[in-house]
């Protein structure tokens, strides 16, 4: 029974020990930019057409008529500096909605690091490379390599076995 315990064990710290020596093989460095933000508003103008219930026909400056159906009692507008809500809408009253949209761009950043010799090549994007360890393992390439400089960029074509 101990002897048992003790092998299992073994098995388990041996399995750590090489869990951690492959994920130090292949070392992932992530990197996020934010750019500038930017707004953009959007200003609609309209004026109530129609009002039955909580329906309304708005007609927006370009001649388009819009229907809002079902619109929720407690949704209010502001006209002439008062509250109101559909039920307090006629028709010519003017509306107008304001939209402000903010965006923040993010460039993510992600290289991955392999140590390794080159055991097989599939071009155009994938490799089987030998570890430090001495297991074989398949990595692909990303298809879109524009951004990486040409100086590091992978060559499979140039790739030989050793």
């Amino acid at each position: 029974m101990k002897s048992t315990y003790k092998v299992l064990l073994a098995a388990f710290s041996l399995s750590v020990i090489l869990a951690l020596n492959v994920n130090a093989q292949v070392k992932t460095e992530t990197k996020v930019e934010e750019g500038l933000a930017s707004q953009t508003v959007k200003v609609e103008t309209g004026e109530v057409v129609y009002v039955s219930g909580n329906d309304l026909i708005v007609k927006t400056d370009d001649g388009v008529l819009r229907h809002f159906p079902n619109v929720p009692d407690d949704k209010t507008v502001t006209v002439g500096g008062k509250e109101l809500t559909i039920h307090d809408l006629k028709p010519g009253m003017k509306l107008q909605r304001t939209t402000i949209t903010t965006a923040t761009p993010r460039m993510i950043t992600t290289v991955k690091t392999v140590t390794g010799k080159v055991w097989s090549v599939s071009p155009p994007n994938s490799v089987i490379l030998t570890l430090e360890d001495g297991r074989t393992s398949p990595f692909t390439f990303p298809r879109a390599r524009n951004s990486m400089s040409t100086a590091r960029r992978p060559t499979l074509g140039a790739s030989r076995k050793e």
